[in-house]
């Protein structure tokens, strides 16, 4: 993380958390400042210490930092997950749709896929439900990361016995469009069918790497998300994870290359594209049926299938 990008971070963390502001105790002698309790917060998410590791290099006691990373985790995820966090827009899509056209995948926005997270803590009660294939308990968490490496979705929670089929059932990656409040996509793939699978399994593979370079990058930055978790807490587990990725998104955001061929800038969108889709709630159950049966229809995910390793083989076959 670059100064600058952490110095943005104090200032508006202490701003809308008035505990990081520096105050006296009883006593009149000065307490940490906001920049010794943010360290603290983030070198415990970095390299995955401990409270008492900090306390050797800011003087600060185990429970104080602690709290700092409590504070810490709450205060991003409410401050930034409208604008780190959220489903992509109308222009977002067309940018991404772009990118998947160019790859030979036509209507791709990202790919998606499971992470475990061990949970060294688990109670023993609960070490059944949330111990899977890893034979170990772990939580899971469903992303979805385009080839830049930024995390658009995220579902954090379920316990480590699930497969990913079942995530996928109890996430909400697809609410937004069973209620008909999703941006329309537009794209065409050839439609004659073929039997080149293997090319296909090939670009399906090297389109998969997006979201598992993005696991790995989340968890080269914040070692606590790849070591077992230490926490008791499964809610505060979940804004330590969400708070993660948003600052993983804010690091994607402030590296990005200037330079880039397209300029995939998704914090500004072009006005002269169309209005974003509307967040009026839907009344209409059978809206919802019909949309929710076309998602899950297994035929049009056959036929898809079909026309996506012909598409890819022409692709081929013309280069």
């Amino acid at each position: 993380m670059r100064r600058p990008l952490f110095l943005r971070i104090v200032s508006e963390v202490s701003d809308h958390q008035p505990n990081f502001i520096q105050g006296r105790d009883a006593a009149g002698k000065l307490g940490f400042t906001a920049i010794q309790k943010i360290t603290a917060a983030v070198r415990m998410l970095a390299y995955g210490v401990s409270g008492d590791y900090v306390d050797e290099y800011l003087r600060m006691s185990e429970y104080t930092a602690m709290e700092s990373l409590k504070l810490f985790v709450e205060t991003v995820v409410s401050l930034y997950s409208d604008q780190y966090l959220r489903s992509p827009t109308t222009h977002d899509i067309a940018k991404l749709l772009a990118e998947g056209e160019s790859r030979g995948f036509p209507g791709m926005l990202g790919s998606i896929d499971c992470m475990h997270w061990k949970w060294k803590n688990c109670p023993t009660s609960w070490r059944g439900m949330y111990s899977g294939h890893k034979r170990e308990a772990t939580i899971i968490l469903e992303a979805v990361a385009s080839y830049d490496l930024w995390i658009w979705h995220a579902f954090f929670g379920l316990p480590g016995s699930n497969n990913d089929i079942n995530v996928l059932e109890r996430s909400f990656l697809f609410s937004e469009l069973a209620q008909g409040r999703a941006p329309r996509v537009n794209y065409s793939i050839n439609a004659p069918l073929g039997a080149k699978k293997k090319h296909f399994a090939a670009a399906q593979e090297s389109a998969r790497k997006d979201v598992e370079r993005a696991f790995g990058v989340l968890q080269a930055r914040f070692a606590i998300v790849r070591q077992p978790a230490r926490i008791f807490d499964v809610p505060m587990l979940k804004k330590i994870m969400k708070a993660c990725i948003i600052l993983h998104n804010m690091i994607i955001e402030d590296e990005r290359d200037e330079q880039e061929t397209l300029d995939f800038d998704y914090e500004q969108p072009d006005e002269t594209l169309p209005e974003p889709v509307s967040r009026d709630d839907t009344h209409m159950l059978a809206e919802f049926i019909r949309n929710r049966l076309r998602i899950r229809d297994r035929e049009t995910h056959s036929q898809l299938q079909s026309d996506l390793v012909e598409h890819l083989w022409q692709l081929h076959g013309e280069s």
